[in-house]
């Protein structure tokens, strides 16, 4: 076993990663553009069901009652990420999507995988750096439609400055029911890596209604077929939500919470002003920047509007309504010629990566050549031992 977590560490590869590049240019990119505020769909992207013979933690989610209890909450897309396995409950239900959870090491560096199709086993399961992380993001990017790093903060799996240079990946988790990773976010946004966001219940045990129905994500999709949520997530076109929920309330509470939940109409941005409205007054409009720098706040009003500075590489806006239920929508940024310019993806180097295989080469064999003089003074000695013995 020692044996075969040194060689998977050894051969791992190493990158040369590009310097971050901010968002800038004249235009202004608003993945808004054109939504339509009638079709919005409301989904839970994350959610541990029995698996394993119960040995992984969601051992109380039967997935006829996770599908029950978001159904009546009025969940429009229910998914059920088990750890390192696609569950195909629901499969014959609208909405639904194939995914799961990868990763099991112990500091939780995880992903979860949407519209995908198979399990990719690899993972560094005591300690990643960042060309291990990398190294998983991209194994994984060939099986998957959706690369979500999930719960960043957690035991820090991931660490902020991580953000700066990972890629190739789409969805960031910002707000689940264990953490808040938004930080995070800024910190990819603020290196220029147009990442988007994912809210999640991450419930462990949907018969704990504290746990159940408090974030989602709201996608703006005609149908519920899976390449168009997919498309609509990854273009974007979502925002998250927590939902104030009164201590104590039950599931019926809980849907009559969701039901009046108020929804977003649109997202403009008139020449450099960007402006937001939604379908109740809220409690404030924040406009946040680079950095996660508040630009501007507006108060007890269901519009507001930000004028986009020269110097706004991206801007982003959270909303909080007088019940204390939260919007947090994706960014605008600023770019040039025909779209938003996508990070490179970071080129193996070559000679440090067979160097480093080399050195773990050289340790190896010095190590077995260590065992086997250890075993034949071992050998000799007990030789000698037997010799005298049968003499005596």
């Amino acid at each position: 076993m020692a044996v075969t977590f040194f060689v998977l560490y050894s051969i791992a590869p190493v990158y040369d990663f590009e310097e971050p590049q901010p968002f800038s240019g004249e235009k202004i990119h608003n993945p808004y553009e054109g939504v339509d505020s009638t079709t919005w769909k409301k989904g839970n992207f994350q959610i541990q069901a029995r698996a394993w013979m119960s040995i992984t933690d969601g051992r109380k989610n039967d997935p006829k009652a996770v599908y029950a209890i978001y159904e009546q909450l009025g969940y429009d897309i229910i998914t059920i990420t088990d750890y390192m396995k696609i569950n195909q409950f629901g499969k014959s239900k609208s909405g639904f999507i194939p995914a799961y959870e990868h990763g099991y090491g112990v500091w939780k560096t995880h992903q979860v995988c949407l519209g995908t199709d198979r399990v990719v086993w690899l993972d560094y399961p005591f300690y990643q750096n960042i060309h291990h992380k990398q190294h998983i993001i991209n194994c994984l990017r060939p099986h998957t439609e959706v690369v979500c790093v999930v719960h960043p903060r957690v035991r820090k799996g991931y660490v902020t400055d991580d953000m700066k240079w990972l890629t190739n990946y789409d969805l960031l988790e910002a707000v689940s029911n264990y953490v808040n990773s938004l930080e995070y976010w800024d910190a990819a946004l603020s290196a220029g890596h147009l990442v988007y966001i994912i809210f999640n219940d991450d419930s462990h045990d949907v018969l704990n209604p504290s746990k159940v129905g408090r974030f989602c994500t709201f996608v703006n999709t005609e149908s519920l077929a899976e390449a168009d949520i997919l498309h609509a997530m990854k273009s974007g076109k979502a925002y998250g939500v927590k939902i104030n929920m009164f201590e104590g309330a039950d599931y019926f509470q809980k849907a009559i919470d969701h039901r009046n939940l108020p929804i977003l109409k649109s997202v403009l941005v008139n020449n450099d002003t960007l402006i937001v409205e939604v379908s109740r007054k809220a409690s404030i409009f924040t406009f946040i920047g680079a950095g996660g720098i508040t630009k501007k706040s507006v108060t007890d009003t269901n519009r507001a509007f930000y004028c986009l500075t020269p110097e706004d590489q991206y801007v982003r806006t959270e909303i909080i309504f007088q019940d204390n239920t939260q919007f947090w929508l994706n960014p605008v940024v600023r770019y040039e010629d025909d779209a938003p310019r996508k990070a490179v993806l970071p080129e193996i180097n070559l000679l440090r990566t067979w160097l480093q295989r080399m050195i773990a080469l050289i340790i190896a064999v010095m190590i077995v050549v260590f065992v086997v003089k250890i075993r034949k003074a071992r050998s000799k000695r007990d030789h000698i031992h037997i010799r005298h013995y049968f003499y005596e």
